[in-house]
């Protein structure tokens, strides 16, 4: 497993990054790879008829791309993490998988002190009805692509109030620092991130072959 801390990336540059990665591990040239970054500021939605997440007016670019879901924001001070992953050899269950990524983020977000949990019938990772982290993954020849976004710093949610996230109406975005109160580093969160990825990894091949 490789972590690669690119730094903060266009979302265009981070896809093409993944689509290289993808290729590779299909190829088995790379090893399996967590990309952990944070985006120049943009909305994303995927390929879907229904658009109606985004707004009039909007003060970023929208970039449309091949993951599941509706309208989300990437920006600084938000942590993105892309794993590019064999889930031909971790069960070939993206059920599974979205559940192992809450449960990371879960566990990342208790290192800083914040109680966070999943919500019945929605995907990502919540503080009371607040939404902490969003997931939305995509699969070619089951190497996993995209991934999650868990807001850090407390400036990284004002632009989500232009959208409706994730088609979700009246979710209120937060982030670990308005939950814990506290000032955080994102040099430090974007650390405990690969730490914790790499300890929990295994976690996902023992599940899916349970």
């Amino acid at each position: 497993m490789k972590i690669l801390l690119p730094g903060r990336l266009s979302f265009e540059a981070a896809l093409a990054l993944q689509e290289q990665l993808v290729q590779q591990v299909q190829c088995g040239e790379a090893e399996e790879t967590l990309i952990l970054l944070d985006h120049e500021p943009v909305y994303t939605i995927g390929r879907t008829r229904d658009r109606s997440s985004l707004r009039e007016g909007l003060p970023h670019a929208v970039f449309e791309t091949n993951r599941g879901g509706q309208a989300t924001y990437h920006g600084p001070g938000q942590l993105t993490g892309y794993p590019i992953l064999d889930l031909n050899n971790r069960g070939r269950d993206l059920h599974l998988y979205l559940r192992f990524l809450e449960e990371y983020l879960i566990h990342f977000s208790a290192g800083f002190g914040v109680t966070a949990h999943r919500r019945d019938g929605l995907t990502g990772v919540w503080v009371g009805e607040r939404k902490l982290a969003s997931l939305g993954v995509g699969v070619r020849k089951w190497i996993s692509m995209h991934g999650f976004a868990i807001n850090i710093l407390a400036g990284s949610t004002a632009a989500f109030s232009s959208i409706t996230p994730c088609g979700l109406t009246g979710v209120e975005m937060t982030s670990l620092e308005i939950e814990s109160g506290v000032q955080i580093y994102f040099e430090t969160a974007l650390q405990a991130a690969a730490r914790l990825f790499e300890e929990m990894l295994p976690q996902l091949s023992a599940t899916s072959a349970a």
